[in-house]
């Protein structure tokens, strides 16, 4: 009976210590996808960054964290911010950005997603306050490049680089955008009234032209009354009625008024 129990003991001891062989292989093991990288610690000391395929790690003294190098897209809630012109604003943006130095995201920052929210927050709250609405509304694009440029600056210790930042929407107060309304709309009256007064200036110079043609030309007004003639004709009218030149008949007057001696 002794002899059977140390066998079974024995049995037992060894499936342990295979058990615990395989498990410590299992986790000396890491695999590690084409956009990840794994950051190794021995002993609490920084060892560096590994992958991409097969990683071998010492069970119970290395610890690993995992970074991944694909680009973010970080929503940036929204801002209530007031202008440089005391246009109260509410604004969000979206940023770009990934990690370039996994080390650094790991050591430099405890959270480098949630530190790149608030540091953009901020930002977009500066760079918002610091420009006019017209700025805003119309110059987009700089104020975009101000923004990527300042956030990329001061992430560039983490080892992130910000790659794009953009502004989505901004929502006016609706006094100030009745206000702007009202804009737009005298302003396309007053380029309709340019734009008609442009055309009665050309036509008015066209209109000279062809007086001083005819001025020079008489049998030109007798061509344009001809014309005028046949276009009325083409109308479908029961009944036409139209001037006689002066120039046609006036032989036959001085004809009948002369005087007979």
């Amino acid at each position: 009976m002794d002899l059977l129990m140390d066998v079974l003991f024995s049995i037992l001891s060894n499936f342990s210590a295979l058990l615990i062989l395989v498990f410590m292989l299992v986790s000396a093991i890491k695999v590690v996808p084409e956009y990840q990288r794994l950051v190794l610690f021995r002993l609490g000391r920084l060892v560096g960054s590994r992958g991409p395929g097969l990683v071998l790690v010492i069970p119970m003294v290395d610890r690993t964290a995992r970074v991944d190098l694909r680009v973010v897209t970080l929503d940036v809630p929204v801002q209530e911010v007031i202008t440089q012109d005391n246009v109260p604003i509410k604004v969000n943006a979206v940023v770009y950005f990934r990690v370039m130095d996994p080390s650094r995201s790991v050591v430099e920052v405890e959270n480098y997603i949630m530190a790149t929210s608030q540091l953009s927050q901020t930002t977009l709250r500066s760079v918002i306050g610091r420009a006019e609405l017209d700025e805003v509304l119309s110059d987009r694009d700089k104020i975009n490049q101000e923004l990527q440029q300042i956030i990329d600056e001061r992430t560039d210790p983490w080892g992130i680089k910000v790659s794009a930042v953009e502004v989505k929407e901004l929502e006016l107060p609706e006094g100030m955008k009745r206000a702007m309304a009202s804009q737009a709309e005298a302003e396309r009256d007053r380029r309709a009234k340019i734009i008609n007064a442009e055309g009665e200036l050309q036509a008015s110079q066209k209109l000279l032209e062809a007086a001083q043609v005819m001025e020079r030309a008489p049998i030109s007004l007798q061509l344009r009354y001809l014309q005028t003639l046949r276009e009325i004709a083409s109308e479908k009218n029961s009944t036409t009625i139209f001037p006689l030149p002066i120039d046609l008949v006036k032989p036959f007057l001085d004809a009948y008024l002369k005087p007979r001696g």
